[in-house]
């Protein structure tokens, strides 16, 4: 069976930061943490053929340029790392800030759930994999996953045991749930 992993980059790292933040620890390095062990742990037993992280590109905003600068380096070494370790790295969408309308910055990200679905239909349509497991809780993401089992392509969830989606659970052909402790176990491994 031909598999591929498509992750929602900054979805895995929110969920990532929350296990680590509910431990008490704040000194996570992206781009020293062993995604790598934690895929393959999680996911031993399963071949899986292709690894894709999707990113949205950060753009500068004028009211915080120092911010932006410390952003898009991190991002520039995420990259670098993930693609050291084996992974395709999609750039795909955008990082706005935008001003509130109480006068407060606040950034966004646009385009990268789009990008993902558009890619699964793609991947359904051209038979390139017989299943797909989806690292996102995104809701956005059902329309699509509803099409590619529609047609014959398992999806799988690939969820956190800290508050999983249910309507992913729901809507795909099974789900993975990535417990806090394997979490916990892969960070700040410098594997490059």
């Amino acid at each position: 069976m031909n598999r591929i992993l498509l992750i929602d980059g900054e979805n895995l790292k929110g969920k990532i930061k929350t296990v680590f933040e509910n431990q008490g620890e704040n000194d996570l390095i992206w781009h020293n943490y062993d995604f790598k062990g934690l895929f393959n742990q999680v996911l031993e037993g399963l071949k899986i053929d292709e690894i894709c992280f999707y990113f949205a590109h950060i753009k500068k905003h004028p009211q915080s340029i120092e911010k932006s600068k410390r952003l898009i380096e991190e991002q520039r070494l995420l990259k670098t790392h993930l693609e050291r370790s084996g992974f395709k790295v999609i750039m795909a969408g955008n990082v706005r800030g935008n001003i509130n309308k109480n006068g407060i910055l606040i950034f966004k990200e646009k385009g990268v759930d789009v990008r993902i679905g558009v890619d699964m239909i793609v991947l359904a349509c051209d038979k390139k994999f017989d299943s797909i497991i989806l690292g996102s809780s995104d809701s956005d993401l059902q329309p699509a996953i509803k099409e590619v089992i529609k047609r014959g392509v398992e999806c799988i969830y690939l969820g956190f045991e800290t508050k999983p989606n249910k309507g992913m659970t729901c809507t795909t052909s099974r789900t993975i749930l990535i417990r806090n402790s394997e979490v916990l176990k892969f960070k700040n491994k410098n594997v490059d």
